[in-house]
């Protein structure tokens, strides 16, 4: 059960990874035709920053932080 778990938020903190880089390399494209005046969706970024984006961040970090809690105790689980 645990290992399917570990296996399931693996994959999960897989995809959001490149959730979050492709998001950054939409704001980094964006920005940049905006600097050049060129319409690249930097509005549609800003609307989807907080009811996307923003999520997708937090869950990427707790999802480490739940990932490699859970490879602590199972480490000091199976020593003792």
């Amino acid at each position: 059960m645990k290992d399917k778990f570990l296996d399931w938020l693996n994959v999960v903190l897989v995809a959001d990874v490149f959730l979050v880089l492709a998001s950054f390399a939409w704001l980094a494209i964006a920005v940049i035709g905006h600097s050049a005046g060129v319409p690249l969706g930097l509005d549609l970024w800003y609307k989807l920053w907080q009811p996307v984006f923003t999520p997708a961040i937090g869950i990427l970090m707790g999802g480490a932080i739940i990932s490699g809690l859970a490879s602590q105790i199972s480490k000091r689980l199976k020593s003792n």
